[in-house]
């Protein structure tokens, strides 16, 4: 059986990687395309490892992006996300990826889809189209070719390259697609079988998130992926909560449904007070350089750094009273400094309150892009 060649580029962005395409280049029909982007990765694997794909055996290494010259007059590119399972033959489309934006752009002007300033600084106006939402990324221009190296180091990436600032506009939930706090409130109370009420802030910002505070799943803050992802249990746990924190949200019928169908969104995410810790590198993080502990769970294991997203959501919930980020803050701020598992992130958020309703305008993050490898990939001609 003959193999069948695809255009592709593999990229890193942020604190992900992920493989590009221009949608067409892949099959129209949906079900066929997912089939090939499944063979692309190396999924479904049982021996959870995609050893005969492209994928890197974790949430932040097991995904696609599709890009591609955008539809509406207000953007440049249109960009569709999609988490891989590993075990399992599933593509989730329900939710961005805030790691992986950063590399739209660049990706875009490499492929010749958009048009740029030769030297200087590129905006290039993202639909994101799996939220509705737009983003814009302010990438370094020089002789015509994107920058890609520099000395912008990024907590959970080992070499410096380029800065990208993102701007996330609008990134909360609206009228039109529902509240930013689907609860009603910054703080809803779940009943939890199993494990009773749980104070959650339900946040529709970036991506739907779960935010709760440590001592829920009796943690300090301060846990590495070692200490949380070999412990079934917990994990278990954290599922579970996250389960019902999306039938809350009004994003599945029912928790068993949420498990099967949403492993990519909502996303929990739990924190505490600043403490001394030392970071996945061996770096010692100090409690006066971050604000507070957070961490957050991804396709059902701790993540090793912060998703793009979650910052987003994060940074929206610090700047609204009353949500459990507010609340262990003590206060409302516009920017929070994280002290995540692989070090440390500043991300900054603009609200305003209107007719008793905030909103947030704006989430602005510095993140940064490389290609990897650019070509094709090969999959069987018949899947």
């Amino acid at each position: 059986m003959p193999q069948r060649p695809i255009p592709a580029t593999y990229m890193r962005g942020g604190t992900s990687k992920g493989v590009f395409f221009v949608p067409s280049d892949l099959p129209a029909d949906a079900a066929e395309r997912d089939a090939v982007l499944l063979r692309v990765t190396g999924s479904p694997d049982p021996y959870g490892q995609q050893i005969d794909g492209m994928g890197g055996a974790t949430s932040s290494t097991s995904k696609v992006v599709l890009v591609s010259r955008s539809t509406r007059p207000d953007c440049d590119v249109d960009y569709l996300f999609g988490a891989v399972a590993v075990r399992e033959a599933t593509i989730d489309w329900s939710g961005n990826c805030g790691n992986l934006t950063s590399a739209v752009a660049p990706f875009a002007i490499q492929r010749g889809l958009i048009d740029v300033p030769k030297n200087g600084t590129a905006r290039v106006v993202i639909w994101q189209a799996n939220i509705g939402k737009k983003i814009i990324a302010h990438v370094p221009m020089a002789d015509g070719e994107v920058v890609e190296t520099g000395d912008y180091l990024l907590d959970g990436v080992t070499f410096p390259a380029a800065e990208i600032l993102l701007e996330f506009m609008d990134p909360g939930a609206d009228e039109e697609d529902g509240s930013m706090f689907p609860g009603g409130a910054p703080i809803t109370v779940l009943e939890v079988p199993g494990i009773g009420q749980v104070e959650a802030t339900l946040i529709n910002a970036g991506n739907p998130h779960v935010f709760v505070d440590a001592a829920v799943l009796g943690l300090a803050g301060t846990e590495l992926q070692a200490n949380v992802n070999g412990d079934q249990a917990l994990l278990d746990k954290a599922e579970t909560i996250r389960a019902h924190g999306a039938v809350a949200m009004g994003l599945a019928r029912s928790a068993e449904e949420a498990m099967r169908t949403r492993p990519h969104t909502p996303k929990l995410a739990f924190f505490a007070p600043p403490a001394e810790y030392k970071a996945s590198s061996g770096k010692q993080i100090l409690s006066s350089e971050i604000d507070m502990l957070a961490r957050i769970f991804s396709m059902g294991r701790l993540h090793h750094a912060m998703t793009g997203t979650g910052a987003v959501a994060i940074a929206s919930a610090a700047a609204v009273p009353g949500t459990v980020v507010s609340r262990l803050l003590g206060k409302t701020v516009s920017c929070v400094r994280l002290g995540h598992p692989s070090g440390m992130l500043e991300v900054g958020a603009q609200a305003i309150e209107q007719d008793g309703a905030w909103r947030i305008t704006q989430v602005a993050v510095s993140r940064s892009a490389r290609r990897l490898m650019e070509g094709v990939v090969l999959v069987p001609d018949r899947l």
